[in-house]
């Protein structure tokens, strides 16, 4: 619970302020998040508990549910980030109108800490690393700058159903990043840049840093 609503709740109706998105849903395997979001009003999905990502969670949900078949971009947003601008949510949107090459979005932020991203002169995600990249030779000027990956992500409907069907690859597997899947097999991810926080939730201590960021921005209570 953050200042009277769950963490879910908290992330779910935030999705619900972004201009581009049609229709919100919450996609599931367990009967207790289930009830909750009917509790709250919330429209909600179960899938199978054999998902291995959260994108095969939404490739299992699109092929599952036809009453989806109108949605030609399907935004994945994690439970645990309720503080994301919604206006990052359009802007993902807008980053795969605008590159027909590619089959999915994602937004970065600069940083020298987290998973880390390296784009061409494009945007376009050239790798993903839990490692320290770019690299530099010793005593080189540092010319790229560092970006920290923020795991939101948009999909074209036609890919989000080949990505489930793709097998796992070596890099995905080693780094254990669901998104080198699509790298690896060739497809094309194309970057948007954010400056605005994104306050995620991993440890329950967690909470305090939402519900301060909460305060100073009373309009999201």
């Amino acid at each position: 619970m953050i200042a009277g609503k769950s963490l879910l709740q908290r992330t779910y109706e935030n999705a619900l302020l972004s201009s581009r998105l049609d229709q919100v849903i919450v996609a599931t395997d367990d009967k207790r998040i289930f009830q909750h979001v009917k509790d709250f009003g919330g429209e909600v999905v179960m899938t199978a508990a054999d998902c291995p990502t959260g994108s095969d969670r939404m490739a299992a949900l699109i092929q599952k549910e036809r009453a989806y078949d109108w949605a030609r971009i399907i935004v994945n947003i994690q439970g645990d980030e309720p503080c994301v601008d919604p206006a990052l949510f359009s802007k993902l949107v807008f980053a795969l109108e605008n590159n027909p090459d590619a089959v999915m979005s994602t937004s970065i932020t600069p940083s020298e800490e987290g998973v880390r991203c390296v784009v061409n002169l494009k945007g376009e995600v050239l790798y993903f690393s839990r490692a320290p990249i770019p690299g530099s030779k010793p005593g080189a000027p540092k010319m790229a700058p560092s970006y920290r990956h923020v795991g939101i992500y948009a999909f074209r409907r036609a890919f989000l159903e080949i990505y489930g069907l793709l097998p796992p690859t070596p890099l995905q597997l080693t780094e254990d990043l669901e998104q080198l899947k699509a790298l690896e097999h060739g497809y094309i991810i194309q970057t948007v840049v954010t400056d605005e926080p994104t306050l995620e939730v991993n440890q329950p201590e967690d909470l305090q840093k939402i519900e301060n960021y909460l305060c100073k921005h009373p309009t999201s209570l």
